[in-house]
């Protein structure tokens, strides 16, 4: 599988999830994610399709966090999911071979479990620094762990966690290519200030 380099996650954006996608698809961004936890499913599902119709014939590959039901329906490019969700097996029965399937790992064991799992395309690790995106993060692995993770992984790995344009350059030096940093594009409500600090992340990647 290619570079994926910045992943964006689309988490109560500012400036609304289409216009987050839409932003991200203009940028050539390799992947956006939708990831909105505890809302209505159907709600969920109209996000999606609306995540779907932005990124439709794109560079831009759309994912679904945690449900391989609803990345079915609206025909996503992936799906993503935890520890804790359905098995990796059991979500290729449900998407096919062709979608990507990401697996999140939060320590060496689970990301050497994971080269291992048939299906798996590339793993999420982290959180690399303390993180308030969720309500119960994990405990953060460092960027000492993240260089052991890069260092064993055939699959691409997405660093992930509290990452922002201050401690983006330890994360570079420790091997990360795949980036994600949620809540620094998510915040603003300006569309321009996001579409600026993509342009200000990307920069960063291609150095």
């Amino acid at each position: 599988m290619d570079r994926l380099g910045l992943y964006v996650i689309l988490t109560r954006p500012g400036v609304g999830h289409a216009t987050a996608a839409e932003i991200a698809v203009r940028r050539g961004v390799g992947v956006v994610q939708l990831r909105e936890k505890g809302i209505p499913d159907g709600e969920l599902l109209r996000l999606a399709r609306e995540v779907r119709a932005v990124t439709r014939g794109t560079r831009t590959r759309f994912v679904v966090n945690d449900r391989p039901d609803i990345a079915a329906l609206v025909g996503a490019d992936g799906v993503h999911v935890g520890q804790e969700d359905l098995p990796v097996e059991a979500v290729r029965r449900i998407v096919g071979e062709e979608m990507l399937v990401g697996l999140s790992t939060h320590s060496l064991a689970q990301a050497r479990a994971a080269q291992s799992l048939k299906g798996v395309d590339y793993i999420g690790f982290g959180p690399v620094y303390p993180t308030t995106t969720k309500a119960v993060p994990d405990p953060t692995v460092g960027t000492a762990l993240l260089r052991e993770a890069v260092g064993l992984s055939r699959l691409p790995v997405v660093a992930i966690g509290g990452i922002f344009p201050e401690n983006l350059s330890t994360v570079l030096e420790a091997g990360a290519r795949n980036i994600c940093l949620v809540r620094y594009l998510m915040e603003p409500s300006d569309p321009a200030e996001v579409e600026r600090r993509m342009a200000e992340v990307q920069g960063r990647l291609a150095e």
